[in-house]
C-alpha cells in the first residue's frame, strides 16, 4: 500500500500526478523540486535555484517530522556545473549528480531527496 502524500499545491502535482513527498513508514522521499521562487517563476541564478529548492525540501520534510539534516540521499539533476551551496557538508547523505536537459523552461538545477523520519 502506498504511504501518505504530502502536497505543496503547484498546478504540476495535478497535471503530472504526484505528490510532492511522500512518506513509506520511517523514509520520506521528496520529488523532484526545480526551484522557483515564492512568485512561482525561477530565478536566473543557479545557486539560487538551488536554495530555493532545498528551501522547498525542506518545508516538505518539516511536514513529514523530519528535515534536511535528516537526509540519507541526494539526486541532483543540473544543466551545467553552477554552484550548488554547502547545505550537505556534514551530513553527507549518498549524492548523484547528473548533468543533463531538464524539461522544464528556465530551469537549470532539480533536487530529489530521500530522508529518515526523526525519531
Amino acid at each position: 500500500m502506498p504511504g501518505s502524500g504530502i502536497r505543496n499545491g503547484a498546478p504540476s502535482e495535478d497535471f503530472a500526478g504526484y505528490a510532492k513527498a511522500v512518506i513509506d513508514g520511517m523514509t520520506i522521499h521528496v520529488s523532484g523540486t526545480l526551484g522557483q521562487g515564492e512568485d512561482g517563476q525561477p530565478p536566473d541564478d543557479a545557486g539560487q535555484k538551488a536554495r530555493n529548492a532545498l528551501a522547498s525540501i525542506d518545508k516538505a520534510l518539516k511536514q513529514a517530522e523530519s528535515g534536511l539534516t535528516d537526509a540519507v540521499a541526494c539526486r541532483v539533476y543540473i544543466t551545467d556545473a553552477a554552484w550548488l551551496g554547502k547545505v550537505f557538508r556534514d551530513i553527507r547523505p549518498t549524492n548523484t549528480m547528473l548533468i543533463c536537459q531538464i524539461p522544464t523552461q528556465g530551469a537549470k538545477v532539480e533536487i530529489e531527496i530521500t530522508a529518515s523520519r526523526a525519531g
